[in-house]
């Protein structure tokens, strides 16, 4: 099993090639990289100083793009246009967002299942993946236009609780936008190879990484034994963060000048005192108090009053932090150093509330936006060899993975995984009744299973007869010290189980190692455009079916119009189908939807009325 670092041929870092960390954030993102002559970490910045990009993409009426800065003032004039907070999409289902979708100004799709989200701009829907590689292609070109060299690869960080479907969405998004994404790290783990925590291999440390940014909080433990880091617990809230704060001087200001924010021209002002706001809570960090010149308003606030506004706000990422520790297993004291990350802890109150609850002082020496995005530095520094003092195990040369539907690769270990390694995911049926299940196994980068190498492939029989969808297939890797594959699947239902061992190095040479990775760089736009195809053609075709159960089973329920006007949107989709293009695709599943939606909720509202009747309820 190749080492690290190794040449292109098994996942190779080059020594002469610049190594990006990248902190992908929810509100702003940013590359770091090692400076070749003070071997430090920096932060890279244009001319005026800035290093942050906001996490922000505008798509004008001919489908243009803009990322960043610029896209920023489309937020108000334009919002259905205009894409922010893409980050917490990411891997989630409508169902997942639905009690957050006012707080969203663009459109995300309601297909009512389980599917992933799609966002519609102007008739063309995009996936979370599709828009974070529009900010990782933005910040990579910013990064070759200080560095004036190409930019391929990168290491990206992400929150710790991050599932598998998240991090394998981060790293396409990487792909498409042109990077070799190296590892995809946890961002407390970054942010505390940044302050040097971890980089020992005889260090054993608990610490724990508080990070407050623009949206969202969350607080990590993490055991570090030996340049190990282990994740003991997370905790957060994914809707709480600076914005909060800049919301409540807001409301401030608006009762103090007798200003109803619902009603104008209150309303208006809310819009425009947004800006000053944060202008206020940045002044307040530093200052006892800070006020705004405006014809009409009274718009003072001291320091006391703003820690009063925002108590509450830091009182709920405490108690957070209780409920980290209490989940780890640990208390304060157990604690051996606090890191601060997200550009809302500069305020004081936040700053020594942290220190107070862990009693100590904070690690905060480093500038709380750049931070995770140092560490990412210092990791790709590490892979590349240059740390002389880490560890560097054994890796995976290429991903591994299974087809699913669609003929589409489902990566379960991804390329440059440590060695052991485990992973497992869950699948179930398509059909109703099926009894098997193939399982194919295959090795690459491409999305397509055709465009990467078989490995192994057996048949899990026995699987008990039921409708489709209630199977739960698990399908676990396992690789040993030895780089020996096992792959298993159970029907966890039955226990019904099968399993496939497969040699070490797979019989596979250098030279097709190279082709593969670079193929997937070189047709990562066509990889992704066919792995959105594939994805639209599987959910239509699921769409359909169960249309047609639905309507098998309560035609007797739905008017003439109903049933006309249904059967014409599911010729359309059949139709649809048959061309190669997604988005129409899509505009049929939701047009199917959309005339769908009403009567099943009539036909399961009288349903569940008729059920309840007679019956009271205690």
């Amino acid at each position: 099993m190749a080492k690290i670092p190794i040449n292109i041929a098994t996942g190779s870092l080059q020594k002469e090639e610049i190594i990006v960390g990248i902190d992908l954030g929810t509100t702003n993102s940013l590359v770091s990289i090692i400076h070749p002559d003070s071997k430090q970490a920096v932060a890279l910045k244009e001319h005026d100083g800035s290093s942050l990009v906001p996490s922000v993409i505008y798509f004008d009426d001919k489908g243009n793009v803009t990322v960043g800065e610029a896209a920023l003032r489309y937020l108000i004039s334009a919002p259905q246009q205009t894409i922010f907070s893409a980050k917490r999409l990411m891997g989630k289902s409508y169902h997942d967002v639905k009690d957050k979708s006012v707080f969203y100004g663009y459109k995300i799709i309601d297909d009512n299942s389980e599917n992933l989200v799609k966002v519609q701009v102007a008739g063309k829907f995009y996936s979370p993946i599709e828009l974070s590689a529009f900010i990782l292609k933005e910040l990579k070109q910013r990064a070759e236009h200080i560095l004036k060299t190409p930019v391929t690869r990168a290491v990206i960080t992400v929150p710790a609780y991050f599932n598998d479907a998240q991090r394998n969405g981060t790293r396409d998004a990487g792909k498409l936008a042109g990077l070799d994404v190296l590892r995809i790290i946890n961002e407390p783990t970054a942010a505390s190879l940044a302050y040097g925590i971890g980089l020992k291999t005889n260090e054993d440390k608990t610490i724990a990484v508080y990070d407050l940014g623009g949206g969202t909080f969350d607080v990590s433990i993490l055991s570090i034994t030996d340049a190990v880091f282990d994740v003991l617990s997370t905790n957060g809230n994914t809707y709480l963060g600076g914005d909060d704060m800049d919301n409540a001087i807001v409301q401030y200001w608006l009762q103090k000048n007798q200003l109803n924010a619902d009603q104008e021209p209150g309303k208006s002002y809310r819009k425009s005192l947004r800006i000053k706001a944060e202008e206020a809570k940045k002044h307040l960090s530093q200052n006892e108090q800070f006020t705004a010149n405006d014809p009409n308003l009274d718009l003072l606030i001291t320091q006391k009053e703003f820690n009063a506004l925002i108590q509450p706000l830091v009182d709920e990422t405490i108690t957070c932090c209780q409920n980290a520790l209490k989940d780890a297993g640990l208390t304060a004291k157990d604690i051996d150093a606090v890191v601060m990350v997200g550009g809302s802890t500069r305020v004081p109150l936040v700053k020594n509330s942290v220190s107070e609850f862990f009693g100590k002082p904070v690690n905060d020496s480093l500038n709380p936006d750049e931070v995770v995005s140092l560490g990412a530095a210092i990791q790709a520094d590490v892979l590349a060899g240059n740390n002389k003092d880490i560890l560097l195990l054994d890796i995976t040369p290429l991903s591994l993975g299974i087809e699913t539907a669609g003929g589409l690769m489902d990566v379960l270990i991804p390329r440059n995984s440590k060695i052991p390694s485990k992973a497992a995911r869950q699948y179930t049926t398509q059909v109703d009744g099926q009894s098997s299940m193939r399982i194919s196994v295959y090795q690459g980068e491409r999305d397509l299973v055709n465009d990467n190498r078989k490995l192994a492939e057996f048949n899990l029989k026995g699987i008990p007869a039921m409708p489709a969808g209630l199977a739960k297939i698990e399908i676990s890797f396992t690789i040993n010290a030895d780089g020996i594959l096992n792959v298993t699947a159970k029907e966890l239902r039955s226990q019904v189980e099968q399993s496939i061992e497969i040699k070490p190095q797979y019989g596979i040479t250098d030279a097709e190692v190279e082709k593969m990775l670079l193929d997937s760089i070189t047709h990562a736009q066509e990889d992704i455009a066919n792995r959105a195809l594939a994805e639209a053609k599987t959910e239509g075709e699921q769409l359909l079916k169960t249309t047609e159960r639905f309507l098998q089973k309560n035609v007797s329920q739905l008017t003439a119009l109903e049933l006309k006007n249904t059967a014409e949107a599911m010729q359309a989709l059949q139709l649809s189908l048959s061309l190669n293009d997604k988005n129409l695709v899509h505009t049929k599943i939701e047009e199917l939807n959309n005339i769908s939606k009403p009567y099943a909720e009539r036909i399961m509202d009288n349903a569940l009325s008729s059920a309840m009747k007679g019956k009271s309820i205690a």
